[in-house]
């Protein structure tokens, strides 16, 4: 059996897997070792992991997730899991789970399109090409967080319709003054902006605001994913729950500037369940 975590910073997701099939999961709040010390993820893992997975014996354990790209984050976190697992602990960024999960062993280009976005070009192997996303204010093109910070710019620079405007002031019951506070005075504005994508989903039938959404998922694939070489000649895979979601419109602007849509998934998790646990193709 492997015990296999997808990890952002506000939840992760645990599955004991065995020949290809979940056999447990569990639900623990986000690890992200860049943002937490090793005490704080050792506790939670003591808490709400290891009493659960306590009678499965594992044999290898293989973390994903958020802050996960550098040596010292990984050692950090793999000592913490080492407390209550007797198994091997291999520790990777999001990213390499987001291209195992949808490449597998084969060469492609994935993505990742939640609260921020991310991409690179894989080899099977590994990330050989990467682009860096620079965070909601000089980058995370097509995320959820630059989606909402289209319509709130839209919005109050009167792009929209009255009525649209109207509606979507109404119902977050905001005004110009909150938004302001909002992204520039409280914590976490990406979430905050990010939340707002709940209303483009709700109207996504709109022309203006299918033509929003589409425009910012060109200006993602235009800076972020046709520069690699070869993109026009590999599938392009997305997952996180605004590539879900969104599905239809990030489909037709991967057709409208000239690559090929592959998968497209909410998580990474089953395809990472099939890499791990399934012979090499």
């Amino acid at each position: 059996m492997i015990l296999i975590a997808d990890s952002g910073s506000t939840k992760t997701d645990w599955r004991v897997a065995e020949l290809g099939e979940t056999v447990k999961q569990v639900k623990t709040t986000g690890m992200n070792p860049f943002l937490q010390e090793q005490e704080e993820i050792a506790e939670e893992l003591r808490l709400s992991l290891f009493p659960e997975i306590k009678e499965y014996p594992i044999q290898a354990v293989f973390f994903y997730g958020a802050g996960c790209a550098f040596p010292k984050e990984k050692v950090l976190l793999a000592e913490a899991i080492g407390e209550g697992v007797n198994a091997p602990v291999e520790v990777y960024s999001d990213l390499m789970g987001a291209a195992r999960g949808l490449c597998g062993h084969m060469a492609g280009i994935a993505c990742i399109l939640g609260t921020g976005s991310n991409s690179c070009r894989y080899d099977g192997v590994e990330i050989i090409q990467h682009t860096p996303p620079l965070g909601f204010i000089l980058g995370d093109e097509g995320s959820g967080a630059a989606l909402g910070k289209r319509l709130v710019n839209s919005c109050l620079k009167n792009q929209l319709p009255a009525s649209l405007r109207e509606q979507f002031l109404s119902t977050y019951e905001l005004d110009a003054e909150e938004i302001l506070d909002r992204v520039y005075r409280q914590p976490f504005p990406n979430r905050f902006l990010a939340n707002l994508s709940r209303f483009l989903l709700d109207h996504l039938t709109e022309e203006p605001i299918h033509d929003l959404v589409l425009e910012g998922f060109k200006e993602f694939l235009v800076r972020n994913v046709k520069p690699y070489q070869g993109s026009d000649q590999y599938p392009i895979h997305f997952t996180g729950s605004i590539a879900y979601f969104f599905q239809s419109v990030l489909r037709e602007a991967v057709l409208a500037v000239g690559l090929h849509p592959g998968i497209i998934t909410q998580s990474p998790m089953e395809g990472l369940i099939r890499y791990h646990s399934l012979p090499q193709e």
